[in-house]
């Protein structure tokens, strides 16, 4: 084999995949595992496990694999991730990981996603579980919010001895995991469900249809039902729109109500009765993931779809390998483009959208170079729907009910970045409720810090 590249990853054709929701990339077997892992240097001092959010020690588990012992690599992955299977899956492993690995400087970057997803497939396929966790300390920690982030934190404390229990506001745990990523990337039944189980098995208690701020607040939490420490982390879920003519139209969606509607409400099966109409013609305005995620979907739903970006191509913020199957499954990008206004017809219905041109100028404060309007350049796009992927904002009820806790302008909670500490006693907090939308594995890297903040809070208390 070739040393500098990596063994190639079977996936379902384009034109096959852009029709149903099975998952695109159908990962490696054992025998293209092992010979992956043959390609890992083992570093001494492994820049990978700088690059990971929650310190997986990476040499030893590819190290692992490669000696054929899976099971082994499965145990030094769980001693860091709750959410292998996820992780593997989903993660910014370009940017992380495989963004530190030494072979990638000459070649191609060992493929420690892909491995990550194979050992955690394996685990669940032969039967293999947690570790217990140690035996109950007598404190008790709520978490707000079953995502990433509240899943690291309770596994964490769980395997710490503390009585935990995630208060979940959906009726299926999980978070973003089951609402926002769709199932052609990241499968519910098996891989969440199941990671969700392992979480449950350390001892964890999940209750679902849980408000806090409606149907607790995080002061009675404290006061009242015994708690000893509070971590919230509630996610960003409060999507933000343009602010152009025409927003409230019939037929223009937040992607997080499209991607709820459809992955957590099985709207893109007939045996579901989820209401969502099957556009012919879509755009879906911004570049992030997100809007990758609302524009495969729409195209697997039917319809013609357009993503809208006011930047170049350079200056997308969403994976290179999501662009590049967005692309693969006929996806159109309307690049250097912003809308202005859209339009409707004579029942309110979306009939299209009004744009203008962009060219890059100077860099911005984000040192990315800013869009400017070039003049005259206003066309119309016909469509029948909108779906605005813009970013999300952490909902303000969680702060707004609790006394003493303190957040930014942008309504984010204001917390130590090692520890998860908030300004209220006891109250501890990570993930997108802290930094506005983020990865899934940033947030559990914050569950992670929120866990060991909470622990040492405990002790000396």
């Amino acid at each position: 084999m070739d040393m500098m590249k990596k063994v190639p990853v079977r996936e379902q054709a384009p034109d096959v995949r852009n029709k149903n929701f099975e998952e695109v990339c159908l990962g490696y077997n054992q025998e293209e595992a092992m010979e992956e892992a043959t390609r890992c240097l083992h570093c001494k001092n492994a820049r990978c496990i700088e690059g990971c959010p929650v310190s997986i020690n990476i040499p030893d588990f590819i190290e692992a694999v490669k000696g054929g012992d899976i099971k082994e690599a499965y145990r030094v992955i769980s001693e860091s991730s709750a959410l292998p299977a996820v992780c593997g899956r989903v993660c910014p492993q370009e940017s992380q990981c495989e963004g530190k690995c030494i072979r990638g400087i000459k070649g191609e970057a060992v493929s420690i996603g892909k491995l990550e997803r194979f050992v955690a497939d394996w685990a669940r396929e032969n039967g293999l579980e947690p570790e217990a966790p140690a035996a109950k300390n007598g404190k008790k920690v709520a978490v707000i919010g079953c995502g990433p982030a509240g899943i690291t934190c309770a596994g964490d404390l769980a395997k710490k001895g503390y009585d935990v229990t995630i208060f979940e506001a959906l009726h299926q745990p999980g978070g973003v995991l089951v609402y926002g990523i769709p199932e052609f990337r990241l499968p519910k039944d098996t891989v969440v469900a199941h990671e969700v189980e392992n979480i449950k098995k350390l001892g964890v208690k999940i209750e679902t249809n849980v408000i806090i701020g409606r149907s607790v607040t995080i002061d009675q939490l404290l006061s009242e039902e015994g708690f000893d420490a509070v971590f919230i982390g509630s996610g960003a879920g409060l999507p933000r729109f343009m602010g152009i003519p025409g927003e409230n139209a019939n037929g223009v969606f937040s992607a997080n109500e499209y991607l709820t509607r459809s992955n957590l409400m099985k709207a893109f099966r007939d045996d579901y009765d989820t209401p969502i109409a099957r556009f012919k013609k879509v755009a879906v305005v911004g570049g992030g993931n997100v809007a990758m995620d609302a524009a495969r979907t729409a195209l697997r739903l039917g319809a013609e779809v357009h993503v809208v970006y006011r930047r170049s191509e350079e200056e997308l913020p969403a994976r290179a390998e999501e662009v590049h199957h967005a692309k693969e499954e006929g996806i159109i990008f309307d690049l250097l483009t912003n809308p202005t206004e859209i339009l409707t017809d004579e029942n309110g219905w979306v009939s299209g959208i009004r744009c203008v041109k962009m060219q890059l100028g100077e860099p911005d404060a984000s040192g990315r170079r800013r869009p400017e309007v070039i003049e005259g350049s206003e066309f119309d796009m016909d469509l029948d729907a909108v779906i605005m992927a813009l970013g999300t904002s952490p909902n303000p009820l969680i702060h707004s009910t609790t006394k003493g806790l303190e957040v930014n302008k942008r309504q984010c909670i204001i917390a130590e970045e090692e520890t998860g500490k908030t300004s209220k006693d006891g109250v501890f907090a990570g993930g997108d409720a802290v930094t506005g939308a983020a990865t899934v594995i940033l947030a559990m890297g914050a569950g992670k810090a929120g866990a060991k903040g909470i622990d040492e809070y405990l002790s000396n208390k």
